[in-house]
């Protein structure tokens, strides 16, 4: 893979109107690191918002301990109430099923004509992109920009906090604080959720 564009260059193809970064995944639940890259994307990218879709089917992930669609967008808006210029999005859970990136692109730029849209993922999922469904028309149409996760490479330098979804929901099962992972005001609907 030599396509991954870095961010703030003239590589960004910026159309009219607003710029709009895509941050997919299950959000199960939203975390505090999830909001951080965010705001690091939108700011670094030069982005006009950041949307986190929401995503209901992963075609690549095992679901058996995917929470309910809706109780996640809950959770994810209630955690970025205040959070400017990022919001949680529930576009996939109206296009058929499994939510594939190239048919939500394909779809939100029919439905925003007057936005361009940029695709924000992990360098886990960038290192697989070949994987992933009209992976080459997708870098033929889009910019994408990637961000470090795990012990995989990103174009852009982010603060990343040491959290995880899966790590959060270990915590609760064991009772154990969940309190500097999540926005304090999603804490409670986090522990009722998952425990």
């Amino acid at each position: 893979m030599n396509n991954i564009v870095a961010p703030a260059t003239p590589l960004l193809r910026r159309g009219r109107g607003r710029f709009i970064g895509l941050f997919g995944g299950s959000f199960n639940p939203i975390h505090l690191g999830h909001i951080s890259l965010a705001q690091a994307m939108l700011e670094q990218c030069g982005l006009d918002e950041v949307w986190l879709m929401v995503s209901p089917q992963n075609p690549l992930k095992q679901q058996e301990d995917l929470l309910d669609d809706n109780l996640r967008l809950e959770m994810a808006q209630k955690a970025l109430a205040d959070v400017e210029g990022v919001m949680a999005c529930d576009y996939e859970f109206h296009l058929p099923k499994p939510s594939y990136t190239w048919n939500t692109l394909q779809h939100l730029s029919k439905d925003n004509p007057d936005a361009t849209f940029l695709l924000l993922i992990g360098g886990d999922n960038w290192a697989h992109f070949e994987r992933w469904r009209h992976w080459k028309d997708i870098l033929r149409c889009y910019d994408v920009v990637v961000y470090p996760r795990d012990e995989y490479p990103g174009t852009i330098d982010v603060p990343l906090l040491d959290v995880s979804s899966t790590e959060i929901r270990r915590r609760v099962k064991a009772g154990e604080s969940i309190n500097e992972l999540v926005p304090e005001r999603i804490i409670d609907d986090v522990k009722k959720n998952y425990k």
